[in-house]
């Protein structure tokens, strides 16, 4: 895969402007983009400054983040705190993101979108309100290990590290989630399932696969 030299500004608004101008794939009101990565790539960060271009351009946005969807320490703890393959497979609650967030943004769907849904830090639901994504609004959801699941995306970005630089730029409490992300890597191929790659190795340096 070739990749080009850009900026995070420039990034964030190229693909608002390709968002802006796109159609909902199922015919909906709604557009769902994921921006993927490790922690270590920020993908928060590179989904607020999307984000931020979207609404320049006049388009309501709803920011999730998976870490918003852990599912009970109970359930995500249950193989210990440090076990690649529970944090791969039981530590998101996608089943809540189905139903909470993107079964209400179908085709005649009410568009009420829960922000989030459990604390980590308080090990409870969030009992936050429900937000109402206006017809023509945006859902960005950003957080590791969006792709493989069916999740119905108008529009993907997954956020690249080669192994050495995801070891680089991972703190050293949280390395043990390192094999995780080799597995996604191996079994999900996330670089050829998103619409747009975008090479992080270097923040200050970022390249992407352009838009087709």
């Amino acid at each position: 895969m070739r990749l080009e030299s850009i900026t995070w500004e420039r990034l964030a608004d190229a693909l608002a402007g390709r968002i802006a101008g796109m159609a909902a794939r199922d015919g909906g009101p709604w557009l769902r983009v994921a921006v993927d990565g490790a922690p270590a790539a920020r993908p928060k960060e590179t989904a607020g400054r999307l984000a931020e271009a979207l609404r320049v351009r006049g388009r309501a946005v709803h920011d999730v983040d998976t870490h918003g969807f852990l599912r009970p320490a109970s359930l995500r703890l249950e193989y210990g705190r440090y076990d690649p393959d529970a944090y791969y497979g039981e530590w998101f609650d996608r089943q809540a993101l189905w139903r909470e967030v993107f079964g209400p943004l179908e085709p005649g769907g009410p568009g009420r979108v829960l922000p989030d849904l459990w604390d980590p830090r308080t090990d409870r639901a969030t009992r936050s309100p429900y937000v109402q994504l206006p017809p023509g609004g945006v859902l960005l959801l950003h957080g590791p290990f969006l792709f493989g699941h069916w999740f119905p995306l108008d529009l993907s970005v997954h956020l690249k590290l080669t192994p050495a630089a995801l070891a680089r730029h991972t703190p050293e409490q949280e390395r043990w989630t390192l094999p995780a992300f080799a597995r996604y890597e191996d079994e999900v191929r996330p670089e050829e399932a998103a619409d747009v790659v975008v090479r992080a190795d270097d923040p200050r340096r970022p390249a992407w696969s352009g838009l087709d």
